[in-house]
């Protein structure tokens, strides 16, 4: 972990693109709220395929208008080279900074999965296209990608991305603070130093969760899964304990050195904002873990 305690913190906070004027109303509220701990930025999803490229233009547009950073998402799968750089050039004309680079995922029915078939060819061509323009954040996964066919080639494909010209990362959501600090390990011993964010995701529903995480492949371990399946439909105790668990480990992740985190907010400010001022982060730039 030695390798993350030189990195100067930050902090962010995840939205995916609304569908309604009703969502667009609640994001702006959720927004809003979060500004106020004034993170470092917010970013945006991009749906399956690109399936929400324009919804998530207009609201990486009008979030990054309002005074705080905001980073979209960006997927190769299903994309051209085109239309990769048309989105490019859109961002950088408006100031946008920052761009998290996917390989994403093929929507239901698609056959084809596009000009760039990883997310090392994305950043790559990102860093053709734009040069040094954009901060690349990347995907990382401490407990490893689901598709991967094994480990080791899992830690392969993260060295691509960065050798590709990745700045940083940010992991999917885990809740054992061991396979994250394992994860630096592995990459410090192939002198992969470049900041690795923890993804943080609040629990406040117990389906969802285990539809998530049956989605991306992480693991919810079995203490707390039985402990959540115990409260049945008390959703108090639900979201009590989770708030509980996650804060414990993000205590763990930065006091370990992590250097800082990044929140699945799900478009609700409570479950994140309850975390931040449990860990005390209300002067989190001044502040020693």
């Amino acid at each position: 972990m030695e390798s993350q305690k030189q990195f100067k913190r930050r902090f962010s906070f995840e939205f995916f693109p609304p569908k309604t004027d009703q969502g667009r109303e609640k994001l702006q509220t959720v927004r809003d709220r979060l500004a106020e701990v004034h993170p470092d930025f917010f970013s945006v999803t991009f749906g399956a395929g690109g399936s929400t490229r324009d919804r998530t233009i207009e609201t990486v547009l009008n979030l990054h208008s309002q005074g705080i950073s905001t980073a979209p998402h960006l997927s190769c799968v299903g994309g051209t080279r085109e239309s990769i750089a048309e989105l490019l050039d859109i961002y950088r004309e408006s100031g946008v900074n920052r761009i998290v680079a996917l390989r994403g995922d093929l929507p239901s029915g698609m056959g084809a999965s596009g000009e760039l078939r990883y997310a090392n060819e994305l950043v790559a061509f990102i860093r053709e296209h734009s040069g040094d323009t954009f901060n690349l954040e990347v995907a990382a996964y401490p407990e490893f990608h689901p598709q991967a066919r094994n480990a080791e080639e899992d830690l392969k494909n993260f060295a691509r991305k960065v050798e590709a010209g990745a700045n940083s990362a940010i992991t999917q959501y885990f809740f054992n603070a061991d396979s994250y600090f394992y994860f630096i390990d592995r990459l410090e011993k192939m002198n992969i130093t470049i900041p690795v964010v923890p993804g943080i995701m609040p629990i406040v529903n117990f389906s969802s969760l285990v539809r998530f995480s049956d989605m991306c492949g992480a693991e919810i371990p079995r203490w707390i899964r039985k402990q959540l399946e115990a409260y049945g439909d008390d959703s108090d105790s639900i979201r009590k304990f989770g708030e509980d668990v996650v804060t414990r480990m993000c205590e763990r992740l930065l006091a370990a050195g992590a250097p800082g985190l990044h929140f699945y907010t799900l478009n609700q400010a409570e479950a994140s904002l309850n975390i931040w001022n449990n860990l005390g982060l209300a002067n989190w730039d001044k502040i020693s873990f």
